[in-house]
C-alpha cells in the first residue's frame, strides 16, 4: 500500500472531519483522502483538494461544502483542484475503510486480489452485512462508476464493493 503524505494544519483537522463526501456521507473528506494540504496563513485557508477521478462531479460540492464549513469557523478558503499525484484507494484511512463496512459498502482490496475478484476469478468480497465471503459480482458497476454490485448468497443482501482504484 502506497501512503502519499500529506500537509495538514492539526487545527484543520476537527474541522476537515466534519465534511463529508456527497456520495458517501459516512466518509469525511480526511478519511477519503482528498485533502492533498490545508495550512492557515493569517486567517486564509489553503485547500488542495484531488479528485477520485478526473471529471469528478462532485468535487465542486465538496469544495462548496469545505468552503461553508471554513467560512462558519471564521476562515477564508482558497480551493485548488489538483490532479498530481493522482487520487488511489490507498488514500482511504483504515477508519474511513470501516465507515465503509459499516455503511454496508464492502472496501476496497489490493490491486491484484481486485482484478481476481472483477474478473470472476476468486470469491473474497465479504458481505458487509453478513461477513461471508459466499458472494458473487452480479454487474462491474454499481451505485457509481468507482463501485461494482455484489450480492451475498448466504445472506441474499445485495451491496456495493467499493473497487480498487490505482
Amino acid at each position: 500500500m502506497t501512503v502519499e503524505q500529506v500537509n495538514i494544519d492539526q487545527e484543520l483537522i476537527p474541522l476537515l472531519e466534519q465534511v463529508s463526501d456527497p456520495e458517501i456521507p459516512v466518509l469525511s473528506v480526511l478519511d477519503l483522502g482528498i485533502i492533498r494540504t490545508a495550512t492557515i496563513e493569517n486567517n486564509l485557508v489553503k485547500l488542495q483538494i484531488t479528485p477520485t477521478y478526473s471529471g469528478c462531479p462532485a468535487m465542486d460540492t465538496v469544495a462548496d461544502d469545505l468552503k461553508a464549513a471554513l467560512k462558519n469557523k471564521g476562515y477564508n478558503a482558497e480551493i485548488e483542484l489538483v490532479l498530481t499525484p493522482a487520487w488511489t484507494t490507498d488514500f482511504i484511512s483504515e477508519k474511513g475503510r470501516k465507515a465503509l463496512e459499516n455503511y454496508g459498502i464492502a472496501a476496497p482490496l489490493e490491486e491484484n486480489l481486485d482484478k481476481q475478484v472483477l474478473l470472476g476469478k476468486a470469491n473474497l468480497i465479504a458481505c458487509p452485512q453478513c461477513g461471508s465471503k459466499n458472494t458473487k459480482m452480479i454487474s462491474q458497476f454499481g451505485s457509481t462508476p468507482c463501485k461494482a454490485l455484489f450480492k451475498c448468497n448466504d445472506c441474499q443482501e445485495p451491496f456495493d464493493y467499493f473497487k480498487c482504484l490505482k
